[in-house]
């Protein structure tokens, strides 16, 4: 079975709508703030998505610009602006940064209530403790799509491919913190195929294109690719896709799987965000 990310997000999209719509009756318009330093242009092209998402279901959206220069102090001066304003609920900042920045500053100068990208040391360190809030929107993703299919988590056999802070490690604590079994695997994993082949769900966030071959994978799998890759032509994931359709139980395509549901998460956060500033 293909997961359809693009269904399952305009369901979460049609949520967020009615909760924005609930907000509006009370005067209040949730307000996002991108931050994008430089002009790498696959960042420009992930921003205007975001922005055309949020205008879809009535978030005001602006962006904040910065030249390829800019200083960390003059970053963290702009996002500590963004900080005080009461019309913006959340705060998203795009990634890469150009050389010279560090993301993990610029993440912690975020106010952890605003931080709709759950990247904050008090997001993270609530989800380690089983206490979620705002959380990396991909895991968010992935949860919620295994929620809909009705595969449940509880004492599932579970494998990562990637140790991101922004997939593997969030991932990992939430399916954690449902009671999952959780491996998690890397570049430095000797013997891959022997932990995929046990997974009864798969995520896979490598960003090497085709890692996963069908002989890895156990028949009827729940396998989400999170891997984006550009091999000739095309837009690839992680995982040999036609080969291993054909034994999954459920398999999210490259493009048009993960990502959906992505922005969809961070539209949703962004209205949890304005509800709990409010409340």
């Amino acid at each position: 079975m293909l997961i359809d990310g693009k269904a399952l997000a305009a369901e979460v999209e049609a949520k967020t709508k009615a909760r924005v719509e609930k907000l509006a009756a009370r005067g209040i318009v949730p307000g996002l703030a991108t931050v994008l330093v430089g002009a790498n242009p696959a960042s420009q092209m992930y921003i205007r998505l975001k922005h055309s998402a949020c205008t879809r279901v009535g978030i005001r959206s602006e962006n904040v610009m910065l030249p390829e220069d800019a200083t960390c102090e003059q970053l963290i001066g702009r996002i500590r602006e963004l900080n005080l304003r009461s019309d913006i609920h959340g705060i998203l900042m795009q990634l890469p940064l150009p050389k010279g920045l560090s993301p993990q500053k610029a993440m912690m100068a975020i106010a952890p209530e605003k931080d709709v990208d759950g990247f904050h040391p008090v997001n993270m360190g609530a989800l380690l403790l089983g206490a979620e809030r705002l959380v990396p929107c991909t895991p968010r993703g992935i949860i919620y799509a295994l929620e809909r299919l009705g595969k449940g988590l509880e004492g599932a056999e579970a494998v990562i491919v990637g140790h991101s802070n922004v997939v593997g490690k969030p991932l990992a604590a939430m399916m954690l913190n449902r009671n999952a079994t959780v491996q998690v695997c890397h570049v430095f994993t000797k013997d891959l195929a022997k932990h995929t082949r046990d997974a009864e769900i798969l995520a896979v966030a490598a960003g090497v294109p085709a890692l996963i071959k069908k002989e890895m994978v156990r028949p009827g799998a729940y396998v989400f690719d999170v891997g984006i890759s550009r091999v000739g032509d095309k837009t690839v994931g992680d995982v040999d896709f036609d080969a291993v359709k054909d034994i999954a139980a459920a398999i999210t395509p490259v493009p048009g799987g993960v990502g959906p549901l992505t922005v969809a998460m961070l539209l949703e956060q962004t209205v949890q965000a304005a509800e709990s500033q409010i409340a």
